[in-house]
């Protein structure tokens, strides 16, 4: 068995969508990035390529690259998990910490958990969403931006 652990900050903006775990979620602020900037399936992914030993998210889909600007994180998950096949690896669980203030994110955490566990091939009860604000202290607190942290497991395919 391999354990991940991945990370992803983004800055909050005007005039962008909010999509976390594959999820838009109703906001004045959006995330900045190349992608959709989903901070949750981009922290995601870096714990699943590193349990794999497979560098980071900026290696296999570098934000120099046109193919992936505005694409969907999920769509990147997806081509990870192949990554991940061909190396022989399945995912057990994942467990994803998301830092905010604002918005509150409890209305939308199952449905992450489903989405991301969709795209990982794992039952959603194998799959953990928790929000977390800061107190109001550092640049999560200040609500400039959102942080996520995440762990998975791997195992060799049976």
């Amino acid at each position: 068995m391999r354990v991940g652990f991945g990370f992803d900050v983004h800055r909050l903006v005007q005039g962008r969508k909010l999509i976390l775990g594959g999820v838009e979620i109703p906001y004045e602020y959006g995330l900045l990035g190349h992608s959709d900037a989903d901070v949750a399936t981009h922290a995601l992914i870096d714990a699943l390529l590193g349990a794999a030993g497979l560098g980071d998210i900026g290696e296999h889909f570098p934000d120099t690259d046109e193919r992936y600007r505005d694409v969907s994180s999920l769509e990147l998950l997806k081509e990870t998990m192949q990554l991940l096949k061909k190396e022989g690896l399945v995912p057990l669980n994942a467990d994803l910490t998301i830092v905010c203030e604002r918005p509150k994110l409890k209305p939308y955490k199952d449905q992450m958990r489903q989405r991301l566990a969709q795209a990982l091939g794992l039952s959603p009860f194998q799959v953990n969403i928790k929000a977390k604000t800061t107190e109001g202290l550092g640049f999560t607190g200040r609500q400039e931006g959102i942080a996520t942290y995440a762990v998975v497991l791997l195992d060799h395919a049976a």
